[in-house]
């Protein structure tokens, strides 16, 4: 199966045991067996992680690991030692048979510690414990090598920004996100709900949210300068049916679900649902039409009318999400919010005169500490994009710094929880190579060593301020991804290289040792086959992989920004 050089995310300790001490479990080829009597042993708080064990590696596998202490078995425990050396999300994992009561011993800090164990148990098995039914011949032998491994995550947020506006993704693709994010050891899921292009959930008391806001007559194909359309009606929306069941998928894999909806600004499905939303004293559409769900990319002007009546509006629609989603956390964009219509407005300046803001800038600021102290007062927190900064952040927000490192410095030595995002680094949209072959060409070229090498915590930093910095985040955004398969491309296997970044104690990015992860990489390239997980092969797109262009069309119709990125 696998040794231990093929870890990822590397752990903080790996050694192989010496000889096998007398009386112990272990064979003397130094590899432990596992077969259908192999024992699975689920101490109190490790129950789903044995729910999980049993149906990736049973199908797997063929084994049915039945339940029960077994010497020769494997044991889920919960250590307080663990948790007071490695922290509530360490774990031990020890295979080389020397354990007490069992061959196999996962020990964590918290039930979460020991699910990312497992996970590290599944990688040593070999990428065939990847697979969804056992391959021949029947009855194969299954074995673990010796092994001990002590292990921690760096940062407590490790996440991924998933945007289902822009291309609506069905459940079952979400579900498999959750399942990679799972088997990287990425614990957080910022699920971008809500945008120009397309309102994703239900909320009940404002059913044309879904109704009209879901769907949108025609896309823009590639780049929002492109002449070209695909005339397909896109949309879709996820229940709330469906979100509880991702949400629970999500708890079982130790996976927190950061809902975002956006306001002022990304906000033209709801207004296009609700348009007492919008500033109805300005012209809102150029040729005076209703307006519809965006069918296009960019910054749109339509931002949310600064009334009572909107700030009731949402509190209805967050007091359904807040039902939905148990995050601490709850993510409110505020980021590309265009001022033009407020400045036109006279009922958006006359506002301004009421409050006694200083300018538009204030007023946004103005709806972000609104919805900042309704949470809090629900137990809750906001986070934001880092326009949240521009006049003046809310006392309880975090923020996501998303334009570079400097929003997240600012907001850290403020004294304001931060993940770090910049789109310069560990935008997963962005272009992995140059060549004319790559699918639609977005933003600066950004290679798995590229994203190996992102350092989340800026040099420079006070001690206090780095305290602040609470782990970092790959977003993706799905302006010219139309399908899973996209995705896929996108993320992978740069999302593996990142996992690294959020999981392990790494070196200076200078000192990284990239040829050491891409010898790794080759054992996890045939884990991602066996998950059917369509990433971009090292030596460049498959030929269905590569970019068609419609016929007669030579050029590219993305946004490629040549040269190396800024550090900002």
């Amino acid at each position: 199966m696998e040794d231990d050089a093929s870890l990822i995310p590397r752990p903080v300790l790996v050694e192989a045991p010496g000889a096998a001490p007398e009386g112990s479990a272990r064979p003397g080829n130094g590899r432990l067996p596992l077969g259908v009597h192999t024992r699975l042993d689920a101490e109190a708080g490790t129950e789903s992680t044995a729910r999980w064990l049993r149906a990736v590696l049973g199908a797997a596998t063929g084994l049915t690991f039945p339940d029960g202490a077994d010497p020769h078995g494997i044991a889920l425990r919960i250590s307080p030692d663990v948790e007071r050396e490695l922290g509530p999300e360490g774990y031990r994992l020890c295979t080389d048979g020397s354990a007490t009561g069992a061959a196999v011993v996962v020990e964590g800090g918290s039930p979460a510690g020991v699910f990312w164990g497992a996970q590290t148990l599944r990688q040593l098995l070999g990428p065939d414990a990847f697979r969804a039914a056992p391959l021949p011949p029947a009855g194969r032998t299954w074995d673990l090598p010796r092994i001990a491994v002590a292990d921690r995550p760096r940062f407590a947020w490790r996440g991924m920004m998933l945007d289902v506006s822009r291309h609506f993704l069905p459940k079952t693709d979400v579900l498999r996100q959750l399942d990679l994010l799972a088997a990287h050891k990425l614990n957080v899921f910022h699920f971008h709900l809500t945008d120009d292009q397309g309102w994703r959930i239900r909320i009940e008391r404002h059913p044309r949210l879904t109704d009209i806001g879901s769907w949108r007559t025609r896309t823009k194909y590639g780049h929002r300068a492109s002449d070209l359309w695909d005339e397909t009606p896109h949309g879709g929306y996820y229940t709330q049916d469906d979100i509880r069941e991702i949400v629970a998928y999500a708890a079982d894999r130790h996976i927190t679900v950061v809902p975002e909806i956006d306001i002022p600004g990304h906000s033209q499905a709801a207004i296009a649902a609700y348009p007492e939303l919008g500033n109805t004293d300005v012209p809102t559409s150029p040729d005076g039409k209703p307006l519809a769900v965006w069918d296009t990319w960019g910054i749109n002007p339509n931002v949310l009318a600064p009334t009572d009546s909107t700030l009731r509006f949402y509190e209805g629609v967050l007091e359904e999400v807040l039902a939905l989603f148990p995050s601490t956390f709850i993510h409110i964009g505020g980021d590309e919010c265009l001022k033009d219509q407020w400045k036109a407005s006279p009922a958006a300046q006359a506002r301004i005169t009421e409050l006694g803001l200083a300018d538009e800038d204030e007023l946004q600021s103005w709806f972000i500490r609104h919805f900042d102290t309704w949470l809090a007062a629900r137990g809750r927190r906001l986070i934001g994009w880092d326009e949240i900064l521009e006049g003046g952040l809310a006392p309880g927000a975090a923020v996501s710094s998303w334009r570079g490192y400097a929003g997240g410095i600012a907001a850290a030595e403020a004294g304001h929880d931060v993940v770090m995002c910049p789109e310069q680094q560990v935008y997963l949209d962005h272009r992995q190579d140059g060549g004319p072959d790559e699918p639609m060409p977005i933003g600066y070229v950004r290679t798995l060593e590229d994203v190996y090498r992102f350092e989340p915590v800026p040099p420079g930093l006070s001690p206090e301020a780095a305290a602040h910095i609470m782990g970092t985040q790959a977003n993706v955004w799905t302006e010219v991804m139309q399908n899973r398969a996209r995705v896929d491309y996108q993320v992978f296997p740069r999302l593996a290289a990142f996992a690294e970044v959020a999981w392990s104690a790494l070196p200076a990015s200078a000192d990284r040792d990239f040829a050491d992860f891409e010898r790794r990489m080759t054992a996890h390239y045939r884990r991602l086959d066996a998950l059917g997980v369509d990433y971009r092969p090292p030596g460049g797109p498959l030929p269905w992989q590569k970019r068609p262009l419609p016929e007669g069309m030579t050029g590219s119709l993305g946004r490629p920004i040549e040269g190396a990125p800024p550090n900002v």
